[in-house]
């Protein structure tokens, strides 16, 4: 329906709120979109993104549900870990996260390097995870570990006087982006530049993570999203699949490796159509 004076309505989205938890390591950044006393999406970024890798995605989905998104420990504005990144303690500081506050069980989403944490979170705090969305998850085996051992560094780029490292890292990533989106790779490269200690610190703790000992323990009904055009996570769909033989399964057509970020709407979509199925289950903020 037309607004008065033949204006279309002005649709007004869900507020994005920003705020700092104090918690073991010290204080976690995360953002918050939509109505607290709804059911709880929580949202875990790639590596070395931060929570701006969600900014399109929080107000689509918190329209409907209360969406946070947390700077996992060490990227964005979040405190690193004491000692060396690692899977394990990025999926304790999320739920500690959670308990601060007071929330008992969220949907848990993971992009890329989020989507192992939230795999984490999911084997080693079921009753904390209503739902779990893998989006462009690598599958972390035997045969992983010894491919990443041989594959040169993903983002690390040896600084140099005249700032032509940044041109390396931008053109590095290029050929998994979309050609005429440079504001998605100066949003990546200013998150790559924020990045307490190593930037392939992160990708470190992927390679390492033991998922084969973990992925018998999922129970929550599980969405796998599935970037077409994702050459590094598209192939591990269908060992995903065959460990998670209940999940259902999401392709987004030209979906690169920044899909929440490229295709906002579209990963939104995803997410709700799932999620609204699986929220009625699940128990209001304590």
């Amino acid at each position: 329906m037309a607004a008065a004076g033949g204006r279309a309505p002005v649709l007004i989205m869900a507020a994005i709120r920003r705020a700092f938890a104090d918690l073991s390591i010290g204080q976690v950044h995360y953002a918050r979109c939509g109505d607290s006393r709804r059911p709880v999406v929580l949202l875990l970024h790639q590596t070395p993104r931060s929570w701006a890798e969600y900014r399109e995605v929080l107000p689509l989905i918190g329209e409907e549900f209360c969406a946070i998104a947390i700077d996992t420990p060490g990227f964005g504005d979040s405190a690193p870990l004491p000692g060396s990144a690692c899977i394990e303690g990025w999926a304790q500081v999320a739920v500690e996260l959670l308990d601060a506050l007071s929330i008992a069980k969220a949907h848990v989403v993971g992009h890329h390097t989020g989507g192992v944490i939230a795999m984490e979170i999911a084997a080693t705090f079921p009753t904390r995870v209503a739902s779990l969305v893998l989006s462009s998850t690598p599958f972390t085996d035997d045969e992983f570990r010894r491919a990443r051992r041989e594959h040169p560094p993903i983002d690390a780029v040896e600084p140099r006087p005249d700032g032509s490292h940044l041109t390396a890292l931008w053109q590095r990533r290029q050929p998994f982006y979309p050609q005429g989106r440079p504001d998605l790779l100066e949003a990546f490269v200013r998150d790559a530049l924020k990045v307490s200690g190593e930037v392939e610190a992160g990708h470190r703790a992927v390679a390492s993570y033991r998922m084969e000992q973990a992925i018998g323990r999922i129970v929550q009904p599980t969405l796998l999203i599935r970037a077409s055009d994702d050459p590094f996570a598209s192939p591990h769909i269908a060992a995903l699949q065959a460990h998670l033989r209940e999940a259902s399964v999401v392709t987004i057509e030209g979906g690169m490796v920044p899909m929440p970020d490229q295709l906002p709407q579209a990963f939104a979509n995803a997410l709700l159509v799932f999620i609204r199925a699986q929220s009625s289950s699940v128990p209001p903020p304590r």
